[in-house]
């Protein structure tokens, strides 16, 4: 596989941990409704397991600061949309101002060429 073909699967990664972390915090939000114990916090875990599962694998592709960066804004995106269509939460223009200049930040970080240097001990 070459080298777009991993980075793509690391921001695929890096995506899918991010919605499986906004997916946890859902989670936990909605366990409050379930009455087993086992379902309200399994959720949770799988959901959390899953997110780290995703990031690693997202880490093996991407630099980390790439990963990262990507990871929190998916997160971010998807909880506030989340909140928004589930929990009828309002979301002010300047948090769509703040959503673009962050998918704009993570685009200009994936573009962007991490050089490598070599040791010199």
């Amino acid at each position: 596989m070459g080298v777009a073909g991993r980075k793509g699967k690391g921001y695929a990664f890096a995506v899918f941990a991010g919605l499986n972390a906004a997916f946890a915090a859902i989670a936990a939000i909605a366990a409050k409704f379930f009455s087993f114990y086992i379902i309200r916090y399994g959720l949770v875990v799988v959901f959390n397991v899953t997110m780290w599962g995703c990031y690693v694998n997202s880490l093996k592709a991407l630099s980390s600061l790439q990963a990262t960066v990507t990871n929190f804004a998916t997160n971010f995106i998807s909880s506030g949309l989340a909140g928004s269509f589930l929990f009828n939460e309002s979301l002010s223009s300047k948090w769509f101002a703040g959503a673009f200049l962050i998918v704009v930040g993570v685009i200009i970080l994936s573009n962007s060429s991490i050089e490598h240097k070599e040791r010199t001990d």
